[in-house]
């Protein structure tokens, strides 16, 4: 991790400390010299956590968050209880009421925190949607001029709202809004993984889409620095370069199947059940024919994030634990990144 203006922090909340981005966070902030003391909040224990963290059991939805959180007063929240699709204990139809219920809870609790300096927020650039003729890179400030098209985007739509709102009332607060891009890592369990994980991999005919691939240990780091040198706004997390998924499919030795539209269409519907996407199917249907590109400007230079890991150095990374010839193909050392732009 890494901060452009790094500070130190008395106290942090880490709300979602349970799933697996609340986990690693609290892992690297507890090997932070700079970071005091770390709580974490959730409605059940992590399976574990580094010594010295301290676990609060408590569910956002619950209105006591807004007597609870002011007393633990931290100097710096962040929610990664935003859930995008299905976990254990948490179905697709609890989704709605963690994500708009508990949040509008938290950002209550958060009102009547005195001390409180900066809110990190772990979103998702699903915002920006994917479409033809859609800029090749998303600045932050695009997602403004373009219409929420799917369920998806809407819901991080009215997410993001709820925070612009909350910084209009707190305005000494630094609330930073990251955008992850799809996350892809061969420990990691997401729908995107699962799919790319099966053993022949439906694509749609006629398109080949330019990914942009982020390594999980690059999406904690991003927002382990956004932790201590927080911005205003919202903040593109994306690696730098991009790979077709063609590319990535023969890297990690997988059989790609082309399907025509009408096919695949009523396919990905079917998988996103499957894979357990829950409503983010339509997303991935689209990023899977259009892709989508983030710049990484702010993040680098305003936050001041090194990437370990470019798309390549994630693909590779990725194909290095799946089964077949990606056994082949030499991935980086850890924590080493490959870098087509210095």
């Amino acid at each position: 991790m890494s901060g452009a203006d790094s500070r130190e922090i008395e106290r942090v909340a880490i709300v979602g400390v349970s799933t697996y981005w609340g986990r690693e966070l609290a892992e690297v902030l507890a090997h932070d010299e700079r970071i005091g003391s770390i709580i974490g909040i959730d409605t059940r224990p992590p399976d574990s956590l580094p010594e010295g963290v301290e676990f609060i059991e408590a569910d956002i939805r619950n209105p006591v968050i807004t007597r609870l959180l002011p007393d633990l007063a931290p100097d710096v929240v962040v929610h990664c209880g935003i859930i995008w699709y299905p976990e254990e204990g948490r179905p697709s139809r609890a989704l709605h009421d963690i994500n708009v219920i508990g949040t509008l809870n938290l950002l209550a609790a958060c009102e009547k925190v005195e001390n409180l300096s900066a809110v990190v927020v772990r979103g998702s650039a699903a915002i920006y949607g994917t479409a033809p003729a859609r800029p090749v890179f998303f600045t932050e400030e695009m997602a403004r001029d373009l219409p929420l098209v799917t369920r998806f985007q809407r819901d991080i739509g009215e997410l993001e709202g709820y925070f612009e709102n909350f910084t209009r009332r707190r305005p000494g607060v630094t609330c930073c809004m990251l955008r992850f891009q799809a996350e892809v890592g061969p420990d990691l369990d997401s729908p995107l993984v699962r799919y790319l994980s099966l053993p022949v991999v439906p694509v749609q005919l006629g398109f080949d889409p330019l990914l942009q691939i982020l390594h999980p240990v690059d999406a904690t780091g991003a927002l382990a620095a956004a932790v201590v040198n927080p911005v205003d706004g919202p903040v593109n997390v994306a690696p730098d370069g991009s790979m077709s998924l063609s590319r990535l499919l023969r890297l990690a030795g997988k059989i790609a199947i082309p399907l025509p539209p009408i096919v695949s269409g009523a396919l990905f519907k079917r998988l996103g059940g499957l894979l357990d996407g829950a409503d983010m199917y339509r997303d991935g249907e689209l990023l899977m024919r259009f892709g989508r590109g983030c710049d990484n400007t702010r993040i680098r230079k305003e936050v001041g994030y090194r990437f370990a890991f470019n798309t390549e150095g994630a693909a590779r990374d990725f194909a290095s634990g799946r089964p077949g010839p990606a056994r082949f193909v030499h991935p980086p050392r850890p924590g080493a990144g490959v870098r087509v732009v210095p």
